[in-house]
């Protein structure tokens, strides 16, 4: 089976190209922190040198491994969903769910450790930047060099093949399930109680920001936790929060937009799986860069405002925040427009019937858009609402405010690039798929 999974992905590389670049991404950054592991472990570093590297590989390393899933996970979710018609006739020729199973979950591990192999140069000279940086700032004595070892190689590839197998076991699953016309509600259930959990998780870490010392070093972790797991939480259960934000906005999308408006409505109900995989990166994406911001800003205001100068430890929070809402900005984006890439280029047979129907191109971008629409302006109050949960906090324990006094600039800023992004893959691809004549796109196999 590893045989043929090899065969397949060298007989069409073109299917696996999102999948590749988000292991090859993934595993950039978990081998680029995990490599200050190893360059603390070297001979001849001292403690706070070794502390600052440890404690910032361990944190990144936390927050990319969860990032590098969740692009996996939506990656290759499209992926197998765009192969629905072979699998179903891979079914009506013999082959059982465990085979078909093997051979996806094969062809997910072949790309990731594609992936691993290729990440590992970029991340041996990140993991010299990432040094450089630590060092300028004071927080690395400038004597240590960098190391590349066993950590960063075994974390690096270990995570990009996990997250590969794990996420491609659970998508053809479900995509077996849905050939066979068989339903199993315990993937939902699931997916539920792991959302909801996230969610009592993240409430549970915002309110004991108030249960903390307001002079504590550490309280900065508290809301940062809560509202990255709430945003987590919000990510998870995508699907069904944006049905009933659907049921909401039926009535006033149809008065305002009419046909198209409804159109796009509908669509976006029977795509919801395809749909959560872009409110995932845009979730995680608006929650967790608008809180660091706003909750870093804060707390370098109040260390200036004590007149003292600002320690390791505040310096290891900075530059933490900051790497952070820069990996999260970078492979946030690439998983959003992987996902629009993949889920808008797979409804070419779509548009070309809508088009012989007797829809004109113009009409169809205008359905895309307005479904992007809908789908940024979901993904945006949801993460912003997990932000404002741990931002709010945060502000009342450190200065005795509600609100921070940085203005909403930041979060514009933030919202900016996520409608960017997501406008402009929508309709740059739905633009290019439609250069297909109808006829051509409605016969051409998917």
């Amino acid at each position: 089976m590893l045989f043929l999974a090899m065969r397949s992905v060298r007989k069409r590389p073109g299917r696996f190209l999102a999948t590749l670049l988000s292991a090859f991404l993934g595993a950039v950054i978990v081998m680029t922190f995990s490599s200050l592991h190893d360059t603390a472990a070297a001979p001849g570093v001292d403690e706070v040198s070794s502390q600052s590297m440890t404690t910032s590989a361990s944190v990144v390393g936390g927050y990319g491994s969860l990032l590098v899933f969740f692009a996996i996970a939506s990656t290759l979710t499209v992926n197998v969903r765009r192969r629905a018609e072979e699998i179903h006739l891979l079914r009506c020729t013999g082959a059982t769910p465990a085979q078909i199973t093997r051979m996806v979950v094969g062809e997910s591990a072949v790309v990731a450790l594609a992936g691993a192999v290729l990440a590992i140069g970029p991340a041996m000279l990140g993991g010299r930047l990432l040094l450089d940086l630590f060092q300028d700032s004071g927080q690395v004595a400038a004597h240590v060099d960098p190391a590349f070892g066993a950590m960063a190689v075994g974390s690096g590839f270990g995570i990009a093949v996990l997250a590969s197998v794990g996420a491609a076991f659970l998508a053809v699953r479900r995509a077996t399930r849905a050939a066979t016309d068989t339903r199993g509600p315990s993937g939902g259930r699931l997916r539920t109680l792991a959302g909801c959990a996230a969610l009592v998780a993240g409430t549970g870490a915002v309110l004991t920001t108030y249960a903390v010392d307001s002079t504590e070093e550490m309280l900065m972790a508290f809301p940062a936790y809560g509202a990255i797991l709430l945003s987590v939480g919000f990510a998870v259960l995508a699907p069904s929060l944006l049905g009933r934000i659907l049921d909401l906005l039926r009535g006033p999308l149809a008065a305002v937009g009419g046909a198209g408006a409804y159109l796009s409505t509908r669509n976006l109900r029977r795509r919801g799986a395809e749909s959560a995989g872009v409110l995932m990166p845009m979730i995680t994406f608006t929650g967790m860069a608008t809180a660091t911001l706003y909750i870093q800003a804060v707390e370098t205001d109040r260390v200036a405002a004590s007149g003292l100068a600002k320690t390791v430890q505040d310096k290891n929070v900075e530059t933490l925040n900051l790497v952070v809402v820069g990996i999260i900005v970078v492979f946030s984006c690439i998983m959003l427009a992987n996902s629009l890439y993949a889920s808008t280029s797979y409804r070419s047979r779509e548009f070309g019937r809508q088009r012989l129907a007797g829809a004109t191109p113009g009409q169809v971008l205008g359905v895309v858009g307005r479904e992007a629409a809908i789908l940024t302006l979901t993904g945006l109050v949801l993460g912003t609402v997990a932000a404002i949960a741990g931002i709010i906090p945060f502000t009342m324990a450190r200065t005795d405010q509600v609100v921070p006094d940085e203005g909403p600039a930041t979060w514009l800023a933030v919202i900016a690039v996520a409608t960017v992004v997501t406008l402009g893959t929508s309709l740059g691809t739905a633009r290019m798929t439609l250069r297909t004549p109808a006829v051509d796109a409605v016969t051409v196999a998917a």
